[in-house]
């Protein structure tokens, strides 16, 4: 498969959504310390030992700061500078490079601007040395943008998600009796490896028989218990989850019911979802659909968006109340748990949302055996 490679195009039209944002808000000069929103502002991404910064102005000049030894990795920006990451070799400590990744970033600022963004969950106290401006929280903002996803970064979330299918292919073949989780986890390990070619930049998330979740125990697997696989692997900093139930010898007729009554879930999320709906309502539906299987319970959200971070925006959970719009790159996690079935199911689909629905990512055998 030919190289996905970073769409510095798409880049740039991300920057001009965000001018966009700053016109609105009045907001001169924004800011940005968290690695997720520097890969997004200009497609840069060096791993997470480092300290990337990034700003943009209202004219939607760019300047990009990495460490010295990358500062030629292709980003979409109109200057890029480095910071001392190392010295002889050595690693600087965390605090230390953040500290000389703005130092090099604010020796490029030019004016004194009135009202800078910055992301306050992550934006250390060396900020407040910069002017005397009003300073501006675009935390929600930037998760906000985040979410449309482009042609690139689907392709990419796409390509990683090859792994997954890779890795349940696997593990249906080698589930039975007496398979330790950490020898699944190990295999399915290399698996994802072998398929992408590369190394993993994440990979989690769910590994356990007879759990809800968690990671892989020094313990076999037994007759009777179903086998939650919520999977994820990292490509390049991309994202992917989804999830499969896989019985460790054959279902139960209580358990394959179970699996029915959540199945159904699918059909109505992909009649029901489209550009301006309610995730809200989703779950509720979602709920209602599920309620009569007590005393098992679903008792969890929905589902989440996917991307620079394994969950983003939308939240189709009724803790927000946020609505589907075009580009979102989601999931569907429907489950049921109880005792009697040894201890749940949980299956997970991939969609995007198109103009007037959605588009299936994960069109891939969901069920037990």
């Amino acid at each position: 498969m030919a190289d996905i490679e970073i769409d510095l195009q798409a880049c740039r039209d991300r920057q001009q959504r965000l001018v966009a944002e700053m016109q609105r808000l009045s907001c001169d000069l924004c800011v940005l310390t968290r690695m997720e929103s520097v890969q997004w502002l200009t497609g840069a991404r060096v791993g997470p030992l480092f300290s990337p910064t990034a700003s943009i102005d209202l004219d939607g000049r760019v300047t990009l700061v990495l460490p010295g030894r990358k500062v030629d990795t292709p980003a979409a920006a109109d200057q890029v500078v480095g910071y001392e990451e190392k010295r002889l070799s050595t690693m600087c400590d965390a605090n230390e490079q953040v500290q000389a990744s703005l130092d090099a970033l604010f020796s490029h600022f030019v004016g004194a601007p009135e009202k800078i963004g910055c992301e306050f969950t992550s934006a250390p106290m060396k900020l407040s040395s910069v002017g005397s401006g009003e300073w501006l929280d675009i935390d929600a903002l930037m998760f906000r943008l985040r979410r449309k996803k482009d042609a690139y970064e689907l392709a990419l979330m796409a390509r990683a998600n090859e792994a997954n299918r890779a890795m349940y292919e696997r593990a249906r073949e080698i589930i039975e009796p007496g398979l330790s989780e950490l020898d699944l986890y190990s295999e399915l390990h290399r698996v994802a490896v072998a398929e992408l070619g590369e190394t993993l930049t994440y990979f989690g998330q769910d590994f356990r028989a007879n759990a809800r979740g968690g990671a892989p125990r020094n313990r076999k697997a037994q007759a009777g218990e179903l086998w939650i696989l919520d999977l994820g692997v990292g490509l390049r900093g991309y994202h992917t989850d989804n999830a499969r139930t896989i019985a460790v010898s054959e279902p139960t007729d209580e358990q394959q019911q179970a699996w029915d009554e959540i199945a159904a879930v699918f059909p109505m999320i992909e009649q029901r979802v489209k550009p301006g709906v309610s995730c809200r309502e989703v779950f509720d539906e979602s709920k209602q659909m599920l309620a009569p299987a007590e005393p098992w319970l679903f008792n969890h959200h929905l589902g989440h968006g996917v991307g620079l971070a394994p969950h983003e925006g939308p939240h189709l959970n009724p803790n927000w109340d946020d609505t589907f719009e075009p580009g979102d790159y989601f999931t569907a996690e429907p489950g049921l748990y109880h005792e009697d079935l040894k201890h749940g199911i949980r299956l997970e689909q991939n969609y995007v949302v198109t103009e007037t629905g959605v588009e299936l990512l994960t069109d891939w055998p969901l069920g037990l055996k």
